[in-house]
């Protein structure tokens, strides 16, 4: 494969990426017109447009697996359209396992793995053609065992006018094949930067058809015979593209994500330098005249004004919608409903909701695992849910929200709820320590335990005990919080808590004994002033008055064995909500400050309630603490067992 063609390839997996999202919905939808005489036209459409788009970026790329699987689900959706062949349920099963074969074909070439076994679903879609499409009808738009007569080198320059009347590189693709054999393919890029398509032509070709050709921005030539093993030159006003060039389109620039990664550090060491000219000049202040000193002053605001204004712009660049995470979830519900005998149904809301394109991609686990409980351990059967007075098919709720600079996640089913008991039960199988009066965060902290699972077998969908200890572990690297209530019989709700993005973040600055530390303002939703003689010790941990009730609280200085000296009053960061509420107490804030996340990724030095270090601008390392973290590990370790809110307000 060429240079280019490998530069190439950023562009054919954002294309395939945007296909596929279509394919999944529109196979959905399309199970709906099982058994009609005429599936719904607009999907099938949908999906005979995706297919064959592509089939022809793939065939640019001489991605064969792609290209074939995409060829034959074309051909497959053509005879429905046209009324050759009738949707049935195996007809939509061969699609939907085409789609997960072709999806699993373009990750392997992106990941540079060995290309998987496609032959079965090829196999079924043509047994479906054979099937069904009457004696002498032809649907395979590329012809086998063709003789070309000769060799053409034809050159396709798209237009905007072009592109409204439907003249597109894949119109070319199926008009060539229709006419002979396309033997290479390349993009190549004009002198002024668009992108125009050479295409190495075997068949015969009268001049009315290179004349007709033409009008639609394709120009042919004949190659002689002794050209065709000699490497083509391009037309003086086409040139290959560098390699790792970037394509765009339209008004969009695709852009490689590292890129944004290195622009995003590049701010976070200017952050750390202006905070570092700030210093300074509080230094010299005193010996410079005050209309001087004003000056400075102003000029600094305008900077750190304007650095707060780059970032957001770079943030911004980097958002994409939660969308990208929730559209696979329907494609896998109905599988695993299918697997299961259950019927559920989707029910998606904030797709536009943006985020972080590095939070999506890891999310996407997550998600995907809590969908997969929903289905398995939370929705009930057909008859369990008919003698529950529920209605037969259960419902699974995705929604995403933003507020500020976090979002939120929430995964939430109608099913049976989550089982105390049970998983009391199996808590003190495994030994695991479980305190009195276990609330929901205790349960959270149980059913994430590494290992645990309610299930003494595991199937395709759970049962591993492994997947929500990975949730929340992923959850907090990300700096985020997940929380769950569940009611018996009416189901269960994951919530899950995420920063807009990681890099930089606005951070509450406190100082415990001689040591600094930063708290991650997401994690904090209040700020309070506590009178160190009114802290109680109760049941083994210790509370504070508020708000007209008690307050569990923990002291870092414990927590992170810190020494302190006595002080008569203390500040506290209030964290979590509901019954899981607490207060972290510190000896004194310092300030607000904006922070950059340098995360602790060597697993030899994480320590458990530290997700991470920052430098403040003096050059000394400041740690960055994890509010759910301490809390869990003071639950823990009965620093103590922490009472809740509600049993003792």
């Amino acid at each position: 494969m060429t240079d280019f063609l490998e530069g190439f390839l950023d562009d054919y997996f954002a294309e395939c990426d945007e296909h596929l999202t279509t394919i999944r919905r529109g196979l959905l939808a399309l199970e709906g017109s099982v058994g009609r005489q005429r599936p719904d036209p607009v999907v099938t459409e949908e999906l005979f447009r995706a297919f064959h788009s592509i089939k022809g970026i793939a065939g640019m790329v001489e991605h064969r697996e792609s290209e074939q699987l995409s060829h034959e689900m074309e051909s497959y959706l053509r005879a429905i359209r046209e009324g050759d062949a009738r949707l049935t349920t195996p007809g939509i099963e061969a699609l939907i396992e085409g789609a997960r074969s072709l999806e699993h074909a373009i990750a392997a070439r992106r990941q540079g793995d060995t290309p998987p076994d496609t032959s079965r679903a090829v196999t079924l879609l043509r047994g479906l053609l054979s099937e069904s499409t009457p004696a002498g009808t032809v649907h395979d738009t590329a012809p086998a065992g063709a003789t070309p007569s000769a060799q053409w080198q034809c050159v396709f320059t798209p237009s905007p006018a072009l592109v409204s009347r439907g003249v597109t590189v894949d119109l070319i693709r199926t008009r060539l094949r229709e006419s002979g054999e396309i033997i290479n393919a390349s993009p190549i890029i004009a002198a002024d930067g668009s992108v125009a398509f050479r295409f190495i032509f075997a068949g015969a070709l009268d001049q009315a058809t290179v004349d007709a050709w033409a009008a639609d921005g394709m120009t042919c030539t004949a190659l002689q015979s002794d050209d065709t093993d000699k490497p083509i030159a391009p037309s003086p006003d086409l040139v290959q593209a560098a390699p790792g060039a970037t394509l765009s389109t339209g008004h969009y620039v695709r852009v490689d994500l590292a890129r944004l990664d290195e622009l995003m550090r590049m701010i976070g060491d200017l952050v750390i330098l202006r905070v570092r000219l700030t210093d300074s000049i509080t230094r010299v202040e005193p010996f410079v005249p005050p209309a001087d000193r004003r000056v400075i002053q102003e000029h600094l605001i305008a900077v750190e004004r304007q650095l707060r204004d780059l970032r957001e712009g770079v943030m911004r660049v980097r958002l994409v919608r939660v969308g990208e995470i929730f559209r696979r979830m329907p494609f896998v519900v109905r599988d695993l409903a299918r697997d299961t005998g259950r019927k559920v149904r989707v029910v998606l809301t904030g797709q536009d909701t943006e985020i972080d394109k590095f939070l999506v991609e890891r999310m996407m686990d997550p998600v995907l695992h809590l969908v997969r409980n929903a289905v398995s351990h939370g929705i009930e059967s057909l008859d369990e849910r008919i003698a529950a007075g529920k209605p037969p098919e259960g419902t699974i709720s995705l929604s995403a929200s933003a507020s500020g600079d976090i979002v939120t996640l929430e995964i939430a089913d109608d099913g049976c709820g989550v089982d105390t008991e049970r998983i009391l039960a199996r808590a003190a199988q495994v030994g695991l320590p479980v305190p009195p009066n276990p609330d929901e965060a205790v349960l959270l902290d149980l059913i994430s335990s590494p290992g645990f699972s309610t299930r003494d077998d595991s199937d395709r969908a759970s049962g591993r005990g492994f997947g929500m200890a990975i949730v929340r572990t992923t959850v907090q690297e990300l700096g985020g919080t997940i929380r769950m209530t569940s009611t018996p019989g009416q189901g269960t709700r994951f919530s899950i808590d995420l920063p807009l993005t990681l890099a930089i973040t606005d951070a509450l600055i406190a100082r415990v004994g001689t040591h600094t530390f930063a708290m991650p303002q997401t994690s904090v939703r209040e700020v309070i002033e506590v009178d160190a003689a009114a802290v109680r010790a109760i049941e083994g941990g210790e509370v504070t008055p508020y708000r007209g009730g008690a307050l569990p609280v923990v002291r870092l200085s414990r927590i992170l064995n810190v020494p302190v000296s006595a002080m008569d009053r203390l500040h506290a960061f209030i964290v979590g909500t509901g019954a899981a509420t607490t207060g972290l107490l510190v000896d004194r804030i310092l300030g607000q400050r904006e922070i950059v996340v340098r995360s602790i990724a060597d697993p030899l030095i994480r320590v458990d309630g530290v997700s991470g270090a920052t430098d403040l601008g003096d050059g000394r390392a400041v740690l960055i603490l994890d509010a759910a973290a301490i809390v869990r590990r003071a639950r823990v370790r009965g620093t103590g067992a922490l009472p809740a809110v509600k049993e003792i307000a």
